[in-house]
């Protein structure tokens, strides 16, 4: 690693920021009565790349640079941000956030001392160094390769985006922690045509990795995989309506777990009393099939991270274990209200926004069935194989999941793709539903962005097959 792109605030950078700074900013945020403060310093940078009809149409760079400074007084909080590292645009900052307390400081920030972090994700070279030609060269591979598959493919999109985030989390506790996040996204979208009828497909992948992603996965595998889902899709029926068995695929059906059960298990919504599983730890609320995890530790993956944005060291959080819901995704100000220690989930798109309860890598763990039986015991059903967008209402779980990617399973054989299939359902109920869960747990790779109050993060998710009796399916022939 050239260091090209390192924070101005590290160590030997033009705005170090040492023990000592930190503190002076601290006892600042809490000049005015405040119980906790943290400093969260942040410089990105970031690059991307669009390749549409053969050509290089786009190419961006953007750098980000700033502090968040964080005051907490009670169940208050004050927060504000600058973009400048100037110390008296730092203070004024933590000036302002220290407001939300109105009295005499009576704290006195502890000594501060870096906290050792772990290594979830160790790039030899970043992509961020790697000369543009190269890029564009992947780019160029991919779209030759779709179009190599069949002439009905007549439009081919390639992307490929990189950044790499480092990070300074510092608070009036003693703790001071750093990170630096590589992240790497590269994606194919094709069209086919036939007859009039154009239908798409799409592929994708990459995590906190740099360019050796591709050793594992070429671009030449996406290329093809998202032209065999169009000319899949050129020959789809429309789908069947009703309540019918649902078998989900491995991997990318993880984000139905994570948007309509992962979200309910963020501490803030619990704390609030607005999820369906408030007060209800210890209590059986999944098939005894099911054990769900959120873990951080997964090597390279989009999800993980080494510490989280308020300097915590993420653990392992089993969430539901064998059905019984056994805990949240907590951050410090969740963690506070339940009385017990932080997981290590309070993420942050940014420096200019608050942290929060959040995933990264959520996953559903493997059972015991083999995938072939899951399906051979369905007379009539859909598969499930690969996601678009969704609709959750977090308070009762309800949800509406498009597919992008699924066929009809008739007397335990799965036939014909489907068009405008929409499965529709409750979280915990169809999670009390699945009667069968396979040994062939898959990770999603690297594509999945999360949404939350306005803030986006990258997270993972992953499952085994999984069967689901009896869920809507909301399509165009009923009965058919």
């Amino acid at each position: 690693m050239t260091g090209r792109y390192h924070a101005p605030f590290a160590e030997g950078g033009s705005h170090a920021i040492d023990a000592d700074l930190a503190q002076r900013l601290l006892r600042v945020a809490l000049d005015r009565g405040g119980d906790y403060a943290d400093l969260f310093f942040e410089y990105s940078v970031s690059g991307s790349y669009g390749y549409d009809e053969q050509i290089l149409k786009s190419v961006g760079r953007a750098v980000s640079l700033g502090l968040g400074v964080r005051v907490m007084k009670g169940d208050a909080t004050g927060y504000a941000y600058c973009e400048d590292l100037d110390f008296e645009a730092m203070k004024k900052a933590a000036e302002t956030a220290a407001q939300i307390a109105s009295g005499e400081s009576q704290l006195t920030p502890l000594s501060v001392s870096v906290r050792r972090t772990p290594k979830y994700y160790q790039v030899a070279e970043e992509s961020l160094e790697v000369a543009g030609e190269v890029k564009k060269s992947i780019l160029e591979r991919a779209d030759r390769a779709a179009r190599a598959v069949d002439p009905r493919i007549v439009r081919v999109d390639a992307s490929f985006s990189e950044s790499v985030r480092e990070i300074l989390i510092a608070n009036s506790e003693g703790h001071m922690a750093r990170d630096r996040q590589p992240m790497i996204r590269f994606g194919v979208r094709v069209i086919a045509e036939d007859k009039g009828n154009r239908q798409s497909g799409s592929s994708g992948g990459g995590g906190r990795m740099g360019l050796e992603y591709f050793e594992l996965t070429s671009p030449e595998w996406h290329a093809q995989e998202a032209a065999r889902q169009a000319l899949q899709m050129l020959d789809a029926r429309e789908a069947p309506a009703g309540e019918m068995d649902v078998v989900l695929g491995p991997g990318d059906s993880g984000i139905l777990l994570h948007e309509a059960v992962g979200h309910g298990l963020e501490a803030d919504f619990n704390r609030k009393k607005t999820s369906n599983y408030s007060d209800r730890i210890g209590e059986l609320v999944a098939s005894e099939l099911c054990t769900v995890v959120d873990d951080a530790a997964v090597q390279d993956s989009r999800g993980s991270i080494n510490v989280d944005d308020e300097g915590f060291l993420p653990a392992r959080a089993t969430l539901i274990e064998h059905g019984v819901l056994r805990g949240y995704m907590q951050d410090r100000h969740s963690a506070q209200f339940f009385g017990i220690g932080p997981t290590g989930h309070g993420r942050r798109e940014s420096f200019r926004s608050h942290p929060m309860p959040r995933m990264t890598n959520t996953m559903l763990l493997a059972g015991q069935d083999d995938p072939e039986d899951i399906i051979r015991s369905v007379t009539r059903g859909v598969y499930a194989r690969k996601f678009g967008g969704g609709q959750v209402d977090i308070s009762n779980g309800d949800f509406v999941f498009s597919l992008t990617e699924g066929y009809l399973i008739e007397d335990g054989k799965v036939t014909a793709p489907l068009k405008g299939v929409n499965l529709i359902g409750n979280g915990p109920d169809v999670m009390r539903r699945v009667v069968m869960l396979g040994h062939d747990f898959e990770r999603s790779d690297g594509i999945w962005t999360c949404g939350k109050e306005g803030q986006s993060v990258p997270v993972g998710v992953g499952c085994p097959t999984i069967k689901i009796s009896s869920m809507t399916v909301g399509g165009t022939q009923v009965g058919g």
